[in-house]
């Protein structure tokens, strides 16, 4: 591709952000991609091809957009600033099967876009650079509301992208490992250096795919009281699980109470949380709230 039809290469970028007189906003975490190579990592990651639909989230001028246009069978960018949308709208008007949304994906009915945009393929991805300021909780809407999902491959600040994938007993294990790890299976694709941006961020990034799961691998009654457990059992992460179970959810009873549960989920009361498996969250959190614990 050459650099005169590449959004993504830095020519092409900074002639359409002259073109239009944009300016980045900071507040929006705007960072745009200039690196051919990073671009396609990310689009091959996902594993698109014509059968397929791609949901972007924070397109800014389209670089990333204009390359799943080319792969995926439809693609909607769904960018919160308004004034990038007649930049995108002009850029990508030679791709019929792309659309633009002007919207805030942490209010957009997602059940309702998938209905409207993707009912033509088989499957669906997210594929997007997200603005850093916002991971945690667009990544989590897209996880926890079930929607019909094969891949999700963001690009996203490197310690976050290594908390998602750790494994007990590290120190980037956490909540919201657990949490990731719950609805997918995370993997890390490449690292990525802050050169390749305009502006240059202020963090290293990465690329992670999230497979998304069929259902997960643990079985749990209530989702909301396993989340509540995990989350009290990093409150403080120096603590063990006792210490922090006992300040979350034993204020009323007893420490020898505490313990027979712990015992009875199998679980040393020294223990931190960062020690603790998926599966071992589950059964405590099981016993917990069969012994009414909540």
């Amino acid at each position: 591709m050459s650099d005169t039809l590449n959004i993504s290469s830095p020519t092409r970028t900074k002639a359409i952000i002259q073109r239009y007189g944009f300016s980045f906003k900071k507040s929006l975490g705007q960072n745009f991609l200039i690196d051919q190579n990073i671009l396609d990592k990310i689009v091959d990651a996902a594993g698109l091809d014509s059968t397929a639909g791609a949901l972007e989230i924070g397109p800014g001028i389209g670089a990333l957009t204009e390359r799943l246009a080319m792969t995926a069978g439809a693609v909607t960018a769904v960018e919160i600033d308004r004034r990038l949308i007649p930049i995108l709208r002009d850029v990508l008007s030679p791709y019929p099967h792309v659309k633009v949304r002007n919207d805030d994906v942490l209010k957009v009915n997602m059940q309702e876009l998938f209905a409207e945009d993707f009912a033509g393929v088989d499957r669906v991805s997210v594929v997007a650079n997200l603005p850093y300021y916002v991971t945690t909780p667009i990544l989590m809407k897209l996880l926890e509301e079930k929607l019909p999902l094969d891949n999700i491959v963001v690009m996203i600040q490197k310690e976050v992208a290594e908390r998602m994938a750790a494994s007990p007993g590290g120190k980037e294990y956490g909540s919201l490992s657990i949490a990731v790890q719950y609805y997918s299976e995370p993997e890390l694709v490449c690292m990525v250096p802050r050169t390749v941006f305009i502006p240059q961020p202020n963090v290293e990034s990465a690329v992670i795919r999230l497979k998304v799961r069929e259902r997960p691998p643990v079985e749990v009654a209530d989702e909301k009281h396993f989340f509540d457990v995990v989350q009290a059992s990093f409150t403080q992460r120096r603590k063990t699980i006792a210490n922090n179970l006992k300040a979350r959810f034993f204020a009323e009873e007893g420490r020898e109470r505490l313990e027979a549960l712990l015992a009875e989920a199998g679980i040393e009361p020294s223990r931190r949380g960062e020690t603790l498996s998926l599966e071992e969250y589950a059964r405590l959190s099981a016993v917990l709230l069969a012994a009414g614990i909540a």
